[in-house]
């Protein structure tokens, strides 16, 4: 599984990062995590608001900072896709 954290390295876009790191890990999920600061590669998803959350080329989340657990689920939801 690719995913991406898309954020210029706010707080919320490294907050981000790390839930989803963690989330990851204790899901148990075969996933590779990149954080994307690259203002260009970030408007190549169309979004106005960071962070954003991609899972497979999909964007998940934008603007927010799920919980630990809410990423789990979304991750497990694309997994199974």
């Amino acid at each position: 599984m690719d995913i991406k954290v898309l954020g210029t390295g706010c707080k919320k876009c490294n907050m981000l990062a790390n839930v989803t790191r963690e989330a990851v890990r204790q899901s148990g999920i075969d996933a590779t995590v990149t954080k994307v600061e690259d203002i260009v590669e970030i408007m190549q998803y169309g979004v106005m608001t960071t962070p954003v959350l991609v899972v497979n080329g999909e964007v998940v989340t934008k603007g927010n900072v799920p919980s630990v657990n809410e990423i789990i689920q979304i991750l497990q939801s694309k997994h199974r896709n």
